[in-house]
This record gives structure tokens, C-alpha cells and sequence, in this order.
């Protein structure tokens, strides 16, 4: 009886206008409305606050069964996932062209009468069974339009037998995103992060160092230290820090930006598009007559909202940025393509061309499989146009997917938590953001097998690279910005040490002989470091080549750089949780870092990282 009862509700509530209608046949579409007033937001604010306190008078009532919140969220739909049709509004005389959008009488008016039927229909609420709403963990699906945060499986990088395998050979990454993630999981939502989420280099990478620049033709030096493995004495730990040349935003060349932001419902949220666009007004701050920026947006269907204009025009780029608001699905396949004609066609020779893209990463419409957007990325960043993709939000965040976009189109990847951290990407190391100065970084080690008897790459476990690619021209690897700092550690065993990993049994060849020992494995050199790069104009690489001693130093004679950055690689692979860092605690993790702090806030603020981490694990 109350089933039939609530049935026939819904169904008068559909008849009465609770569901959005469709556009007249033959009509063209409308495209949404980017032009949000102060007394629009007041109402949704007002709408949002009626929906909270419908849901917990749900919660609180007696006896009441254990409901998902997404189930009770579901009754009083959000702004979020609500679509907004209505005529594009100017600006400065250009016309809108917007994403297309579902048409709906009023997306307000709709709203109302669904908060309504959550708190105020008597007597659907008396027939439906009673709700006991549960919290929400950060990252995991809560239904429709947030389906949980998607990360890559990662498999730690285990000990190789260097009479095995005695080259080792990766592609560098100057990403950061995985730091910040960790960040809004340990410190907003007070969660461990899920183990996907780690990536080592990319927390070391976070940070910089000082690491001398190149006095030569190259665009950046190469900087090994070695000392100790504090978390297993018997072994030895090997730092390569690169470290590329600065570049003052005034001798900055000039830049071919396009913005390419999701405007799609997922994004309604105050981290994420409110967030976006404090984020992109900084940057425009920041350039001058030289540079060009256009903005490309995208929901159902991608559409230009700002034909490329000059830099130090910032009125008619704040107004655009200011006049974006969210709502519809999510073509991120078509804004890309849109983004990409853009900055063809704005193009400057010799100057920076870089599309940069903002989302949550939510892709559900057109091109949506991650294997076809990556190789359309590929194929438009051999015309000289780079890529940064920026995330933003948890809850539908697909990291996964924009680490191997950006990997894939010459480009980085940041994850936007906080204005500080925006701050942090387009100010501050603006010139590294938007500056390539060395292409397909590649890095090949070649162990001595009389000094090592095994190794292992701590982290850089989706960047490895099979050992004939290193001289592969036409093999893509890793981008390096202005003054980026690049980090990346080899734990050693020595060959008077026992080794975890035995040598392979396998028969002898029949048709070659085993490899033999040359004058050179008789020289102090533990290894030898190579690193091939191309210039970003250029398709030829350039081979660098150094040997590299082992100083002997104890870890308490290395270098409070080394110190801090090996803590903080510490601190990933406990996060991460493997087989092989069973011995790294945190304890010993704060004492070294807190002795290599100094005045630097964002160090200070990863000691505060390591006591959230210690609260949750007690």
C-alpha cells in the first residue's frame, strides 16, 4: 500500500513540472547561462540550506534505518547536477558561444518543488521508510555524478639482481598532484589516502632544492649525492637531483595560452570551480602585452567563451572567467580537440604554446575511454603544443586518467586543494608551469657490478622505460620546466652485502657467451648516470653521461636536502604500504625532517602532514 502510495506521488510530481523538459523539436539548442547573478546565488544558497535541514530531520528522527547519504542527497537533487538553459549573455560585445545544455523550464523553480517534496510532502514523508544518514568517506562513490575518486593500481618497484639486469631506466616526472591529494585527504578529510594516490617522486617532486644549476649549454645539471639508507643501514641510498635553469617571468617568452575549464555539473562545487576560477585570475595577474590567453569550456558539448585576447587586457578575461558557472555532462574528448584548434590557430613561433587544462576529470560524454584521449593528446603535442592539466575535488576525481593525459601530451599535472596551492603552480613557479626547457627527459643507470649487488628505484613505478628506449628518438618521456627540481632515489646493496634478491637460474646460452667484466668495473665508480633530453623545438636528443663515486657518508653527513627529501620519500612508502618499507616509521620520519625545516612554510607544513598521518594510524 505505501509503495503504490509513493508511486503515485513521484508520478504526480513528474506531471507537475519536477522533471525538466525537453527542447521543441526542430528548435535549436540553448546554450547555458554563464552570466550568474548575486541574488541567483543567494537563492541556491537558500535552496541548499532547506535540502540540509530536510535530510537531517531524516537523520534524527527515531528509528530510523541506515541509508547511504548519497540515497538521502538523491530526494532533494543538487545544483551540481541540475542544467541551466537560457540566452548567452555578451561580453565586451563578444558573443557566448557556451556548452550546450538540456533545455529546462526553470532549473530554480525545479529545485524548489524537489526540496519540497523532501521536507515538506507530509505525507510521502510518513510513507516512506525512515532515514539514518551516514557520513560520507572522502574519495569513494556516492552515486550519480560522483562516482568515487579513480586512481591507477601502482606495483612498488622490487630489488633487481644487477648481474640480472644491470641498467635501470625510467622517464623523469615533474609532476605534484599526488602531494596535494594526499594533503586534502590527511588534513580536510582526515583520511589515509587510498594507496593509488601515492606516488613517491611526485611528493619528493613537490618541494625544491638546492641543487646547482648548469654553467654549460644544457638546460639543466645533474646533481648525485649518496650516503646511508636510514631505514636499512647495511645498504647504501643514491640521490639524482636535476635541476633546470631559471627563467624570470620578465624574460619569459611570450605565451599562446588557452584555458580549457569544465563548466560541467560536477564541477559545482566550492573546490572546484569557484576554486578554478581564484586560480586562473591569478595567473592572468601575472601576464603582460606579450602573452594571449582564450578560454574554451565544456559540459554536454565544448563552445568558446573568449576568443584569444592580449594579456594585459584583464578586464575582459576576469569578466569571462567571472560569468562561468556549472551544470550538464561532461565532453572533455570535444573541448580538448576545441582547445587544440584554438592554440593552432593563435599560434607564436618560438614563443609558448600551452593548453591548460581545469577539471575534475569527470569524462561521461563523446570521448570518454582514457586509451583514446591519451592518444589524441599525443598526436596534438607533436604540433608544439603542450598540455598542464590541473585537478581539482574529491568525490569523482579521476586521477588516473589526467596523470597519463598529461604524461602522454608534454605537459604536468597538479592538483589544485587550496588557493595557497594555485598560488604555489601559477605564481610562484609560473615560469616552470608554462616554460618547457628540455623534452623526453630520460634517465639510464648502469651499475658496476663489482660495488652493487642489487637496486631498486624508489617511486617512478608508471614512469619505467624498457632499456632500449633510452635511445629511442621517437619514445616519449618527461617534460622539465624553468628551475624545476627533479629527484630521484636508488636504494643500493653493496656487494659485500647479502642481496634480497637471488640471481636467476637459468641454462647457459648455447649460441653467446655470459657477459665478462671490463677494465672499467675496477675503477671506485659505483655507477654511471646518463640523461637524454631534446631542446623543445628539436626531435634529436642529447646524450649527458657521468660517473658517479660513493662518497661513503653516513646518513648524518649528507646534506640537509638529502635528509629532508629522503624523509620525505619515507613518507610515501609508508603511506604506500609495501613489502619492502615495513621498517620506515614515522617517528624516525619527523625527527629528520623537523631538523631540515628552516623557513621554508610549505616544508613546515608537510612536518604537520607527518602528525596528522601518526593520529590516524594510531
Amino acid at each position: 500500500m505505501r509503495v503504490s502510495r509513493i508511486v503515485l506521488l513521484l508520478a504526480v510530481a513528474a506531471v507537475c513540472g519536477c522533471q525538466p523538459q525537453t527542447a521543441d523539436k526542430g528548435q535549436p539548442n540553448q546554450v547555458q547561462d554563464i552570466g550568474a547573478t548575486t541574488s541567483a546565488v543567494d537563492q541556491d544558497e537558500a535552496l541548499e540550506e532547506s535540502r540540509l535541514s530536510a535530510v537531517q530531520d531524516y537523520k534524527n528522527a527515531p528509528g530510523k534505518k541506515d541509508v547511504s547519504l548519497s540515497e538521502a542527497k538523491s530526494m532533494a537533487k543538487p545544483a551540481a547536477e541540475m542544467p541551466v538553459a537560457s540566452s548567452p549573455a555578451p561580453v565586451d560585445g563578444l558573443e557566448i558561444d557556451a556548452v550546450r545544455m538540456q533545455n529546462a523550464t526553470s532549473e530554480r523553480a525545479m529545485r524548489t518543488r524537489q526540496a519540497g517534496m523532501l521536507g515538506l510532502n507530509k505525507e510521502l514523508e510518513e510513507s516512506m521508510p525512515a532515514l539514518n544518514v551516514k557520513d560520507p568517506v572522502a574519495g569513494e562513490g556516492e552515486g550519480p555524478g560522483k562516482g568515487g575518486d579513480k586512481f591507477a593500481h601502482v606495483e612498488v618497484n622490487p630489488f633487481r639482481a644487477v648481474a640480472d639486469e644491470p641498467l635501470s631506466t625510467f622517464s623523469i616526472d615533474v609532476d605534484t598532484a599526488s602531494y596535494s591529494k594526499i594533503r586534502s585527504y590527511l588534513v580536510d578529510y582526515n583520511q589515509l589516502p587510498p594507496q593509488g594516490a601515492v606516488r613517491v617522486e611526485e611528493l619528493v617532486n613537490y618541494f625544491t632544492y638546492d641543487y646547482q644549476g648548469p654553467t654549460d649549454q644544457h638546460p639543466f645539471a645533474a646533481n648525485v649525492e649518496s650516503a646511508a639508507c636510514p631505514w636499512n643501514p647495511d645498504h647504501r641510498l643514491v640521490r639524482i637531483g636535476i635541476k633546470g635553469k631559471e627563467i624570470d617571468n620578465a624574460e619569459r617568452p611570450a605565451s599562446n595560452l588557452v584555458f580549457l575549464l569544465d563548466v560541467s555539473g560536477s564541477m559545482n562545487d566550492a573546490r572546484k570551480l569557484p576554486l578554478l576560477k581564484q586560480g586562473m585570475k591569478l595567473l592572468v595577474d601575472q601576464l603582460g602585452e606579450n602573452d594571449k590567453v582564450a578560454i574554451v569550456v565544456y559540459a554536454g558539448a565544448a563552445g568558446m567563451v573568449l576568443n584569444s585576447t592580449n594579456g594585459d587586457d584583464k578586464a575582459t578575461i576576469m569578466e569571462a572567467l567571472d560569468r562561468l558557472q556549472a551544470g550538464g555532462s561532461t565532453n572533455g574528448g570535444q573541448g580538448i580537440a576545441l582547445a587544440y584548434q584554438t592554440a593552432m590557430e593563435n599560434f607564436i613561433k618560438g614563443g609558448v604554446n600551452r593548453v591548460i587544462l581545469c577539471t575534475d576529470g569527470d569524462f561521461n560524454v563523446g570521448v570518454t575511454s582514457t586509451s583514446d584521449l591519451v592518444t589524441m593528446a599525443a598526436e596534438q603535442a607533436k604540433s608544439g603544443v603542450f598540455l598542464s592539466v590541473m585537478g581539482f575535488g574529491v568525490g569523482n576525481h579521476n586521477d588516473a586518467m589526467m596523470e597519463e593525459l598529461s604524461g602522454k601530451a608534454n605537459g604536468n599535472y597538479a592538483f589544485i586543494d587550496t588557493i595557497k596551492e594555485a598560488k604555489k603552480v601559477l605564481v610562484e613557479q609560473m615560469s616552470g608551469t608554462l616554460t618547457t626547457i628540455a623534452k623526453d627527459v630520460k634517465i639510464q643507470i648502469e651499475f658496476n657490478p663489482t660495488k652493487v649487488a642489487a637496486y631498486r628505484l624508489v617511486g617512478y613505478e608508471n614512469r619505467i622505460l624498457a632499456n632500449q628506449d633510452f635511445n629511442d628518438d621517437k619514445k616519449d618521456a618527461g617534460e622539465i620546466g624553468a628551475g624545476h627540481c627533479v629527484t630521484a632515489f636508488y636504494e643500493i646493496v653493496p656487494a659485500s652485502a647479502e642481496s634480497p634478491v637471488a640471481i636467476a637460474k637459468v641454462d647457459d646460452l648455447k649460441y653467446q657467451s655470459t657477459r665478462e667484466a671490463t677494465p672499467a668495473a675496477d675503477s671506485d665508480e659505483l655507477l654511471t648516470l646518463k640523461i637524454r633530453y631534446k631542446q623543445p623545438d628539436e626531435d634529436e636528443s642529447t646524450l649527458m653521461s657521468v660517473g658517479v663515486k660513493d662518497s661513503g657518508h653516513r646518513f648524518g653527513e649528507a646534506t640537509g636536502d638529502f635528509q629532508f627529501a629522503t624523509g620525505v620519500a619515507m613518507f610515501g612508502m609508508l603511506l604506500r604500504g609495501g613489502e619492502q618499507d615495513a621498517k620506515v616509521n614515522l617517528d624516525e620520519i619527523t625527527e629528520l625532517v623537523a631538523n631540515n625545516v628552516g623557513d621554508d612554510s610549505y616544508r613546515a607544513e608537510f612536518l604537520k602532514l607527518v602528525e596528522a598521518a601518526k593520529t590516524l594510524k594510531k
